[in-house]
């Protein structure tokens, strides 16, 4: 089967970008980790899927009402439902299930990992907030 014939792949001016092959939650319900059809693999905390969900109601509608999620750190990922072929909603145990997760947007959160990390953790700090408990000072 050709690349253009495998309904796996997708192509993006000439460049395939990655596909993922498998996504698996923890027995504890905090990770997934995704896996792509070029090798890589990415365990995300569900901590940090929730608070970077690309929910309106986290990212706003701009940069500008981005909001800074508190208070997440013991959170779960109850269900993964698949949308179409391109993309994962996650429903999590704080019943947030707004996030429409595309393929490209998780193997950014897994490739950037590290620096977004840190934003958010410089956020928190920045605003008082704390990882355990929503609007609880750190």
């Amino acid at each position: 089967m050709s690349e253009s014939d495998n309904p796996h792949t997708r192509a993006t001016h000439g460049k395939t970008r990655p596909w993922p092959t498998e996504l698996r939650v923890s027995q504890d319900r905090r990770t997934l980790t995704v896996t792509y059809d070029d090798g890589a693999a990415f365990a995300l905390q569900a901590e940090y899927l929730r608070v970077a969900s690309p929910s309106a109601e986290v990212q706003g509608h701009s940069p500008a009402q981005r909001k800074t999620v508190p208070g997440k750190i013991n959170v779960q990922i109850m269900q993964i439902e698949p949308l179409g072929n391109y993309a994962a909603k996650i429903v999590f145990d704080d019943m947030h299930s707004t996030g429409i997760y595309g393929w490209d947007y998780l193997r950014d959160l897994g490739e950037n990992h590290e620096t977004r990390w840190q934003t958010y953790l410089d956020e928190l700090a920045a605003k008082g907030l704390s990882r355990d408990a929503p609007g609880k000072p750190a």
